[in-house]
């Protein structure tokens, strides 16, 4: 996955090297379900508690600990928006 490749754009694949790279120990758990629902990038942004819990994600402190890093993903996501909208209305 490229690091300047927006979280929306992310495929399925994407998605598990992020779990990989950032939850090793959610893997087992995580990579059944996200293969099997599909979720990309697009799904992972809108994640919530109770999706984490509906995918296997049972502990609370990690079920925290992802949700505050999917809240990242989101600001980095707007941020990238945020960025697009203003290129386009004042180029350089």
């Amino acid at each position: 996955m490229e690091a300047s490749k927006r979280v929306s754009s992310w495929s399925v694949q994407d998605v598990l090297d992020w779990i990989q790279n950032c939850y090793p120990s959610l893997v087992g758990v995580l990579q059944k379900a996200v293969m099997k629902h599909a979720i990309s990038g697009r799904a992972l942004l809108r994640l919530r508690e109770h999706h984490l819990h509906l995918l296997g994600v049972d502990a609370e402190d990690r079920q925290q600990e992802m949700l505050q890093d999917l809240l990242l993903l989101r600001v980095q996501e707007e941020v990238g928006e945020l960025d697009d909208i203003c290129s386009e209305c004042f180029p350089a």
